[in-house]
Parts: structure tokens; C-alpha cells; sequence
């Protein structure tokens, strides 16, 4: 009868591990997000930790940078322009987010400005392949002004502008002067860890740094589907904990 009572003990607590644990995982893939008061679910579909490879990114980079992974973080050291792409379309509402770490410690390109990235990125002359005219991008800025994408660009020209553009797909791209920030609040500071937060979600283009909304933007036609790539120039940075949710009224 003893040894009957510990086995069952065993067995109930065995259970209640498990279904702790099953809703614990549960817990981590789905949480509920605000957007202008509007309580919206987002469920996880993508996940990197930068823990192995980077088989599922493309580096588009001028000569003379790296892109690494070095103790579970992505490492850009980049000289004249960087962009990595996640070679996963997303399509839908999504709200992406990472953590980044501006480097400075006397390292030649650790220069703490152009915190940038791409989203919703295609390719007009190629809208089934991003990537068919990747190397002849190879990482200069200019080359991207013919897609179609969002923009934002954190304490660029040397850490005095952060500006947010929609190109739209023939090299104009439109600056609105609410999207054209100077405020140092709105600029970067070295060796400091950012939360990054970007949300597409129908008409709502927002982006967040540490909980402070950088971007609310109002699209009449929004672009619905596309590729993340981060982007930077003349910069050292680490990037983590890279997620993608979808987003689901």
C-alpha cells in the first residue's frame, strides 16, 4: 500500500510538471499585444536565437565588413553598408522583434550610429525573387532605393537623424516631415542594450525602441507581405533573440 501511495504521488506529480510545462510553452508562443487600444493576439511562427548559423540569412555587404556569429549573438562589423536579410517572407499582420547592442570600444568601425532595417521588402522588377539581383546590390545603400519596403533608419548621418520612409518600388522615397526626427532623445547611445518592436498590422506601421514609439505611420495601401533585413554602415553591433509573431484579431 506504501510503496502503491508513493507511485501514485510520483505519478500525479510527474503529470503536473508536465502540464506546467505544456502550458508554460504554450505561454511563451502566444501573448496578447495593444494597438491603439485594440487588444490583438499574436501567436509565434518564427524564432532565432543565433545559436548555430546563419543558414537562414542573406548578407548583402561591401568589402571589407563581416557578418558572424560570435557567442550566440549575430556580429556586424560593417566598413561602407550591411544588410542581412531573413531569407523567410512574411506575409499578413506580423510584429517583429530583437534586442541590439551598439559597440564602442575603440574598434575601427565602432562608430554608434545607423541602427537600421528594412521590412515588407520586395522586389518590383523580380516580385517572385528577392534576392535575384543580390549581388549586384552587394550592400550599397542606393542600390535598394528601387524596392518596395519600409524603412527606418536610427541616428543615421553620424547619429543626428532618425527618419522613417516608405519606398515605393522606383526609386523615389517620400520623407514626411513627422517621420523626420532630430530630437537627441530619438538618437542612439553606445554600449546600450535596445529592445527593437516593429508592428505591421493592416494600415498601422509602427516602431518602437525600448517602449518609446518612434514611428506611427497610417498607410492607405499597405505593404502586406515581404522580407526583414537589418541594415547598417560604418558600425559594430550584435544582434538576439530575433522573433517574429503573427498577429490575429
Amino acid at each position: 500500500m506504501i510503496r502503491f501511495q508513493i507511485y501514485r504521488q510520483s505519478t500525479i506529480s510527474a503529470m503536473l510538471i508536465m502540464v506546467a510545462f505544456l502550458f508554460t510553452s504554450c505561454g511563451d508562443k502566444t501573448k496578447a499585444v495593444n494597438i491603439k487600444d485594440n487588444e490583438v493576439k499574436a501567436e509565434l511562427i518564427f524564432e532565432e536565437d543565433f545559436d548555430s548559423d546563419l543558414s537562414q540569412w542573406k548578407v548583402e555587404q561591401m568589402p571589407g565588413g563581416t557578418v558572424q556569429i560570435n557567442e550566440g549573438k549575430l556580429e556586424i562589423d560593417d566598413v561602407s553598408g550591411c544588410t542581412v536579410w531573413l531569407t523567410k517572407p512574411f506575409e499578413g499582420s506580423v510584429q517583429i522583434e530583437y534586442d541590439v547592442f551598439l559597440i564602442q570600444d575603440n574598434g575601427p568601425n565602432d562608430r554608434v550610429s545607423d541602427l537600421n532595417c528594412f521590412w515588407m521588402a520586395t522586389d518590383p522588377k523580380n516580385p517572385s525573387n528577392l534576392f535575384a539581383e543580390s549581388e549586384a546590390r552587394g550592400g550599397k545603400f542606393s542600390n535598394y532605393d528601387s524596392l518596395k519596403l519600409y524603412y527606418m533608419g536610427v541616428g543615421g548621418n553620424d547619429n543626428k537623424t532618425t527618419r522613417f520612409r516608405r519606398y515605393v518600388g522606383n526609386g523615389e522615397r517620400p520623407l514626411l516631415p513627422e517621420n523626420d526626427l532630430s530630437d537627441e532623445k530619438y538618437m542612439l547611445e553606445p554600449n546600450t542594450p535596445y529592445h527593437i518592436k516593429i508592428i505591421a498590422h493592416g494600415s498601422t506601421i509602427q516602431y518602437y525602441r525600448n517602449d518609446m514609439l518612434l514611428v506611427d505611420f497610417n498607410d492607405n495601401n499597405p505593404y502586406t507581405s515581404g522580407y526583414f533585413g537589418l541594415r547598417t554602415v560604418k558600425n559594430h553591433m550584435t544582434v538576439d533573440n530575433f522573433k517574429v509573431y503573427k498577429l490575429k484579431e
